[in-house]
């Protein structure tokens, strides 16, 4: 008998230990959910904050309004960012998984960012050539509207901030962190991952017409691809936050 043979030893380890450290295909796509949601809460409770210090009615209309002031909407995307990490950090304790291996918070080489970055910028070019070409605007009007009337109210710091760093790990961290690990263990594998996380990042930005969330899934695909090849989420999210710092700072300072 094996359990009488030295050579054979019993299998001692617990049923526990012999499971995998990372979410499936399902189990990414329902924390996936959960975690949206927490930045989605995030994100609005920073609105009934700011209600509630001004004295506002609890109403629609009331968080309308102040909803749509540029520094409103800067706390509240910083606000999603802690609500992120929170729902993340859950979901892979629950797997006994290290925080820092499961979403590959690992910097990246010299070499990696400069590839990175070039691939990023070739890809802007070519969307600002097409703008041109089309007599588009290189950014959305809303997006224009939105940053320039933030820095005549003083607020051109505290935008910069949600949108160049709070937002960049936010994105980052739900769609080639917690997203791309899992699914890439899954049955659809790198390139499935990559496509399926960028469409749900995509998906995220659906206050831009169909022309800008073509831009955003190119970018997005890039970003996966980088997130694969270097094994590194700091990489996407340091390039997602350039991506962002130059458009906030073209736009508020320099756009016409």
């Amino acid at each position: 008998m094996d359990s009488l043979n030295p050579d054979h030893p019993p299998i001692t380890a617990a049923p526990a230990d012999l499971a995998p450290r990372v979410w499936m295909f399902w189990g990414t796509a329902l924390w996936g959910v959960f975690i949206f949601v927490a930045m989605f809460v995030g994100q609005i409770g920073a609105v009934f904050l700011l209600a509630a210090q001004r004295g506002l009615p609890m109403d629609l209309s009331s968080l309308q309004l102040i909803g749509r002031e540029p520094q409103t909407l800067a706390l509240s995307v910083i606000m999603g960012l802690p609500a992120t990490l929170l729902a993340v950090w859950l979901a892979i304790r629950i797997k006994k998984a290290s925080f820092v291996d499961y979403l590959a918070l690992y910097w990246p080489t010299w070499k990696q960012l400069l590839f990175g970055a070039v691939g990023l910028i070739l890809i802007v070019l070519v969307w600002e050539t097409m703008s041109r070409a089309l007599g588009r605007e290189a950014t959305p009007g809303f997006m224009t509207d939105l940053l320039k009337s933030g820095r005549d109210k003083g607020a051109a710091l505290l935008l910069l901030f949600a949108f160049s760093v709070a937002a960049p790990m936010s994105e980052e961290i739900l769609a080639r962190g917690f997203l791309y690990r899992g699914w890439s263990a899954s049955f659809l594998r790198l390139p499935g991952a990559i496509l399926l996380s960028s469409l749900i990042w995509t998906v995220v930005h659906l206050q831009y017409d169909l022309y800008f969330l073509t831009e955003v899934l190119a970018i997005g695909l890039w970003f996966g691809y980088m997130r694969y090849r270097s094994g590194s989420l700091w990489l996407t999210i340091v390039l997602h936050a350039l991506n962002n710092l130059t458009a906030v700072v073209l736009t508020m300072w320099l756009g016409s």
